[in-house]
């Protein structure tokens, strides 16, 4: 590679990281909006198989697969809504909890440093750790005009796209070959992207009824920060399980509900994430743990943690398009796990 490509190539780089910086407002709407379209369609040809439902217009079927994927998540919105408002109406017994702890554990042991932490609790201001964390979750979510807007555009987009295909390549060997090829993407990304969304439900789902049955505050909440922070490998299901832990302590005033939430929940996270989840995607997170890290770091910089959580599904769909064309083929190598390309 001579010195003028490499040039090239590194100031497409810093222009691609400077867009992304300083047009995240637009980019990352528009990266929720495609997730969404592949559920969407995911929804769509399930409804295909079924006997009667598969023989109506593909409008009516998309339109239904909208409308049902639109209705779960003001559903879960509400749901969510409510029990942060419960949550909230808890935090100042959460407060004199961490007094009592601090104070009895202190009185126990005797000595100076625990009264240093208690006083370093009570000068924790919880309300505003708990608005941190939600305005972290709602950031990611927050522009949903825009979402949406984006999504009704792909929608309408979609049945022109093969008629813009044939026109692009009038060459019938090179539209079946690019045809084949992008229906191949297709259905490896919407089979990602739906087998991730089902792990992390089932996982978000069982430990809800988990939370529930130790009695933690808004389970509701904590079941869906779990099913969030299961799109982000390794380090998302450790802090999903440390957040409930943490504030079941807080909110009984001892550790033993916390122990039991870190043991309980952590398990399931463990039954899914090593047997349930590799049996079901197989290879299909075919992404090397180093790359998983570097990717949460830089993602992590340029967005924050809406990047983090949008890291792993933007570089699992760049391998599945780079493993596709001859290319780009060796980038796909170099990020993949094992260093064999699905086909």
């Amino acid at each position: 590679m001579d010195n003028a490509k490499k040039i090239y190539i590194f100031l497409i780089l810093v222009t691609v990281v400077v867009v992304c910086i300083y047009a995240q407002s637009i980019i990352i709407p528009f990266i929720l909006a495609i997730l969404f379209w592949f559920l969407i369609r995911v929804i769509k040809k399930l409804l295909l198989k079924i006997k009667y439902i598969g023989k109506l217009p593909r409008w009516i079927l998309t339109l239904f697969s909208t409308l049902v994927l639109l209705g779960f998540l003001v559903f879960a919105g509400t749901m969510i809504s409510n029990n942060i408002a419960d949550l909230s109406k808890t935090l100042p017994a959460y407060q004199a909890n961490v007094t009592k702890m601090t104070t009895a554990i202190d009185q126990k042991f005797n000595i100076d440093i625990m009264s240093q932490v208690g006083d370093f609790a009570k000068g924790l201001n919880f309300a505003s750790l708990l608005s941190s964390l939600l305005s972290t979750l709602t950031s990611l979510f927050g522009n949903t005009f825009t979402v949406l807007l984006y999504l009704l555009f792909l929608l309408l987009e979609e049945p022109i796209f093969p008629k813009k295909l044939k026109a692009m390549y009038p060459d019938q060997k090179k539209y079946e070959h690019m045809n084949d090829l992008i229906s191949k993407i297709d259905h490896s990304i919407g089979n990602y992207i739906a087998l991730k969304t089902l792990t992390s439900l089932v996982t978000g789902f069982v430990s809800y009824f988990a939370l529930l049955f130790i009695g933690i505050d808004a389970p509701v909440f904590w079941a869906f920060l779990i099913f969030i922070l299961n799109f982000i490998p390794t380090i998302g299901s450790l802090i999903a399980t440390l957040f409930p832990a943490m504030f079941a302590i807080l909110q009984f005033g001892e550790f033993t509900p916390g122990i039991l939430v870190l043991s309980i929940v952590g398990a399931i996270q463990m039954i899914v994430g090593n047997i349930i989840e590799p049996r079901l995607m197989g290879n299909t997170l075919n992404i090397s743990p180093l790359v998983v890290f570097l990717t949460l770091a830089i993602w992590g910089v340029i967005w924050g943690i809406s990047g983090m959580l949008l890291s792993v599904p933007i570089t699992v769909i760049l391998i599945i398009i780079m493993s596709e064309f001859p290319g780009t083929q060796p980038f796909a190598i170099l990020l993949s796990q094992s260093g064999k390309l699905n086909k």
